[in-house]
C-alpha cells in the first residue's frame, strides 16, 4: 500500500514539471505576440501621422497659391486702366489663371504625381504671365498714380515669398515620409496598408529664389 502511494506521488511531480514548462513557454509567446502587435502598432500610427502632415502641408500649398490667383483679378482691374495698355497682355494672365483652375487634383489628400505635375506646370505659366505683366506695366509712369501698385507690390512679394517657403515644407515632409515607408519594418507592410510614396514638386533653376515683384516706374515708354 505504502509503495502504491509513493508511485503515484512521485507521477504527480513528474506530470506537474512539464505542464509548468509548458505555461512559462506560452507565457513568453504571448508577451512576443503582445510586443509585435504593439510595436507594429507604432509604426503603423507614425506612418499616418506624416502622411496626414504631408496631406496637411498640401492644403496650405494650394492656400498660398489660391491667395495669388485672388490677387490677380485686382491687379489686372488695376493696370488695364492705363491708356493703350497691352490687352494680349492682360488676355495672357486671364487664360493662364483660368487653365489653373482647370487642373484637376484629389479632392481627399495629396495629388499624385501625374496631378502635380500639371498642377506645377500651369502656375508657371502663371507665373511667366504675371512677370510679364509687370515688365510691361513699367513702361506706363501714369500708373504710378494709382494707390494700389504699392499695396500689390508688398502683397505679391510677400505671397510669393510664402509660396517659396511653404513649397519647400512640402518637399520636406513628404521626403521624410517616402524615407519612413521605405525603411524596415515599414516597407514589409507600408504597400499592404495603402502607404504609397508621394510626389513632390521638382527643383528648377533658380526656383529657390522668388520671382521678383517691382513697379519701376521711373522709366520712360
Amino acid at each position: 500500500m505504502i509503495g502504491r502511494l509513493r508511485r503515484r506521488a512521485a507521477g504527480c511531480i513528474n506530470t506537474a514539471v512539464p505542464m509548468k514548462t509548458v505555461l512559462i513557454v506560452l507565457g513568453v509567446l504571448v508577451g512576443i505576440v503582445v510586443f509585435g502587435i504593439l510595436f507594429l502598432s507604432g509604426q503603423y500610427n507614425g506612418l499616418v501621422n506624416r502622411a496626414q502632415a504631408v496631406d496637411a502641408q498640401w492644403a496650405q500649398v494650394q492656400n498660398v497659391y489660391q491667395r495669388r490667383a485672388d490677387l490677380i483679378p485686382n491687379l489686372v482691374a488695376t493696370v488695364s486702366g492705363a491708356a493703350n495698355f497691352e490687352k494680349s497682355t492682360l488676355t495672357e494672365i486671364t487664360n493662364a489663371r483660368a487653365s489653373v483652375g482647370k487642373v484637376q487634383l484629389n479632392p481627399t489628400g495629396t495629388p499624385s504625381a501625374a496631378q502635380l505635375a500639371q498642377f506645377e506646370q500651369a502656375q508657371g505659366a502663371l507665373s511667366s504671365a504675371l512677370s510679364r505683366l509687370l515688365v510691361v506695366a513699367e513702361n506706363y509712369p501714369a500708373l504710378k498714380a494709382t494707390a494700389n501698385f504699392s499695396e500689390l507690390q508688398a502683397q505679391l512679394e510677400g505671397t510669393e515669398n510664402r509660396i517659396s517657403v511653404e513649397r519647400g515644407r512640402f518637399n520636406d515632409l513628404a521626403r521624410e515620409y517616402n524615407s519612413a515607408i521605405k525603411r524596415v519594418p515599414a516597407v514589409f507592410f507600408a504597400g499592404m496598408f495603402g502607404f504609397g510614396e508621394k510626389p513632390y514638386f521638382t527643383a528648377k533653376p533658380g526656383a529657390d529664389t522668388p520671382p521678383a515683384v517691382s513697379f519701376d516706374f521711373n522709366k520712360k515708354p
